[in-house]
C-alpha cells in the first residue's frame, strides 16, 4: 500500500488535484475568501510589527524607538506576567516574574516612560493583554489626552480575548460571565469613545501554541468571535458598528499550504458566521488578522534554522492575506530576542515585502487546484467543531466543560508522538543532529527589575493624592456591583495614579477569582 500524504491537521493529500470546486471569486467582496482588499497588498502593504517589551518600560522605549527607526511600522507591546494577571510588581506573587516574559506596568507612569518620544496619533499600537485589557487601555487614552491627541484618532488594538485564556493559555483573573461583560464595556465605550480602536484581538495564536492542529485553531477562534458577537448583541450593541473593530490574531506555522488554507478558510467562514449573526456592512463581515510566526515552531537547537523557518511561515501569512505580521527571533526558543534577532526577524518581512515580487498581484494562489480543495477541506472540518460547540451551547459552555482543552491537549499529545517517532522530522531537533551547538548572544534579564519597579511604587504612593486614589476605586467597585460600563471609572482611576494591582484588585473583591 501506497504511502498516504496528510497535512499537520490530519487532512490526506491527493496526489493530483483536477480543476473542480473552484468558485470565481473577486477579492474585497463577500465572502472575502481572497482578501478584504480589492487591491491586496498593491495599495497597501501590510503593517510591520515587532512585538517587544521586556525589564523596564525605559528598557522597552530604547527598543521601541529603534524599531521605528529600522522601518516598523507599528508597535505591539509585550507584558510581563504579573501585569498580565493584576499584580504590582511589588507584589509577593510577582516575585521573579517582573520584566521577565515582557514589560513591567504598574502605573500611568510608566506608561508615560513606555510611550515617551513617540506620538499616538502617529502609530498604531497592538497591546498583547486579556484580563488587565481594560486598565492598560485606560492607560493609553490617558498618555494620549496629556499628548493633546484626539482619542478619536487613536488607532490599536487590545487583544481583550478572556475565552483563549480559559481554553489555552491561563492568564485570567475573575470567572467568565463578569470577564465577558469587562469585554463588552470596552466594545461599548470605544464605539462612542475611541471609534478607530480595535477592541479586541479575537486571538487562534495560543490555541496554536497549546497545541491544537490548524483546522482546530480557526474553529475555537471562530466559535469564541461568535461568543463575542453574541455577547455584545445581548447588550443592545449594533454588530454593524463593533463588527467593523473586531480583529483576529492567528499563528502561522510549518505547514505550508495548510496555512494559507487556513487563513482563506477563516475569511470565508467568518463571512457566514457574521452574516448569520445579523450584519449587512461588508466592513462587519470582514475578517481582518495580524499573524505572528509560530513560536512553539523554534527550535533551541540549531536555532540559527529558525530564520528559515521564520520565513516560511511569514510567506504563509502574507500570501493567505495577513493585514499585520510580527516575525519572531531565531533565538526566542532560548530567549527574549537579542537586538540583533529582532532586526533579522523585521528584515525577512521587508526582503518579502520588497524584492520577492508575492505582493504584485492579489491572492496569487488563487486557482490552484491544491489551494481551493484544501481551502475547502479545512473549512469543512472547521465547521464539524462549531457544529459541536454550538451543540454545548456556545463557547463559554464548552470551555467550562473541557471540551476545547480536551481537543487541544489531545492534538498536542498526537503530534509530539510523531515527533518522538521520527513520524514527523523536526531538523535539527529528532534529525540532522549535531553533537554541539554554536553558542549565541542572549538576552538576559536579571530579577533586579523588581527593585527598581518596587521603587517606583514606594514614591509613586507618596507623592499622589491617595484620598482621591481611594475614592476612584470606591466607584470602580460601586459600578461593578451596579453592572454600568467601567471605562470611564478606571480612566478616571488611573489619571489619579491608582496602579494597575490595586484596581485589578479591587474588582476581585467584586467578582472574585476563577480557578478553573
Amino acid at each position: 500500500m501506497s504511502k498516504k500524504f496528510k497535512t499537520d491537521s490530519g487532512i490526506e493529500i491527493q496526489r493530483v488535484y483536477e480543476p473542480t470546486n473552484i468558485k470565481a471569486e473577486e477579492p474585497g467582496k463577500f465572502p472575502f475568501t481572497r482578501g478584504v482588499h480589492p487591491e491586496g497588498y498593491r495599495s497597501r502593504l501590510w503593517t510591520m510589527r515587532q512585538y517587544a517589551g521586556f525589564s523596564t518600560a525605559e528598557e522597552s522605549n530604547k527598543r521601541y524607538h529603534y524599531l521605528l527607526s529600522q522601518g516598523v511600522s507599528g508597535l505591539s507591546v509585550a507584558f510581563d506576567l504579573p501585569t498580565q494577571i493584576g499584580y504590582d510588581s511589588d507584589h509577593a506573587l510577582s516575585e521573579g516574574e517582573v520584566g521577565k516574559v515582557g514589560v513591567a506596568i504598574d502605573s500611568l507612569e510608566d506608561i508615560e516612560t513606555l510611550f515617551k518620544g513617540i506620538k499616538l496619533e502617529d502609530v498604531s499600537t497592538s497591546m498583547t493583554i486579556n484580563s488587565t485589557a481594560f486598565i492598560l487601555l485606560a492607560f493609553y487614552i490617558a498618555i494620549a489626552k496629556r499628548q493633546k491627541a484626539d482619542i478619536k484618532k487613536i488607532s490599536g488594538t487590545v487583544q481583550n480575548d478572556i475565552l483563549k485564556e480559559y481554553a489555552a493559555r491561563g492568564t485570567y483573573i475573575y470567572p467568565p460571565k463578569p470577564s465577558m461583560k469587562i469585554i463588552t464595556d470596552i466594545f461599548e465605550y470605544c464605539n462612542n469613545e475611541v471609534p478607530k480602536w480595535n477592541t479586541i484581538s479575537i486571538s487562534g495564536y495560543h490555541i496554536r501554541e497549546a497545541g491544537s492542529t490548524a483546522v482546530q485553531e480557526v474553529a475555537f477562534t471562530l466559535a469564541n468571535g461568535k461568543a463575542y458577537c453574541k455577547a455584545a448583541i445581548a447588550k443592545g450593541l449594533d454588530i454593524n458598528l463593533f463588527g467593523q473593530r473586531l480583529s483576529f490574531f492567528f499563528n502561522a506555522h510549518n505547514n505550508f499550504f495548510e496555512e494559507i488554507a487556513k487563513f482563506r478558510a477563516a475569511r470565508r467562514m467568518w463571512a457566514e458566521i457574521t452574516k448569520q449573526l445579523g450584519a449587512t456592512d461588508p466592513r462587519a463581515q470582514m475578517l481582518r488578522f495580524h499573524t505572528q510566526t509560530g513560536g512553539s515552531t523554534l527550535t533551541a537547537q540549531q536555532p540559527k534554522n529558525n530564520i528559515s523557518r521564520v520565513t516560511l511561515q511569514a510567506m504563509a501569512a502574507v500570501l493567505g492575506g495577513t493585514q499585520s505580521l510580527h516575525t519572531n527571533g531565531y533565538d526566542e526558543a532560548l530567549s527574549l530576542p537579542t537586538e540583533e534577532a529582532a532586526k533579522v526577524a523585521l528584515r525577512t518581512q521587508q526582503i518579502i515585502a520588497y524584492e520577492s515580487g508575492v505582493v504584485d498581484t492579489v491572492d496569487p494562489l488563487a486557482g490552484s487546484y491544491f489551494i481551493e480543495a484544501l481551502t475547502n477541506q479545512v473549512e469543512e472540518e472547521a465547521w464539524k467543531y462549531i457544529q459541536r460547540i454550538d451543540e454545548m451551547g456556545g463557547s463559554v459552555s464548552a470551555i467550562e466543560q473541557g471540551f476545547m482543552q480536551t481537543e487541544i491537549a489531545n492534538a498536542s499529545y498526537k503530534y509530539q508522538g510523531a515527533v518522538e517517532s521520527k513520524e514527523k522530522i523536526i531538523v535539527g531537533v529528532n534529525q540532522f543532529i549535531e553533537k554541539e551547538g554554536t553558542p549565541i548572544d542572549l538576552l538576559r534579564i536579571d530579577d533586579s527589575i523588581r527593585k527598581v519597579q518596587s521603587e517606583k511604587l514606594v514614591k509613586l504612593r507618596a507623592n499622589r493624592n491617595n484620598d482621591e486614589v481611594n475614592q476612584c476605586l470606591i466607584k470602580i467597585k460601586t459600578a461593578a456591583r451596579e453592572d454600568k460600563n467601567l471605562m470611564p471609572f478606571v480612566i478616571e482611576g488611573v489619571e489619579n495614579y491608582a496602579t494597575l494591582g490595586e484596581i485589578a484588585g479591587a474588582l476581585r473583591e467584586v467578582y472574585g477569582e476563577y480557578h478553573g
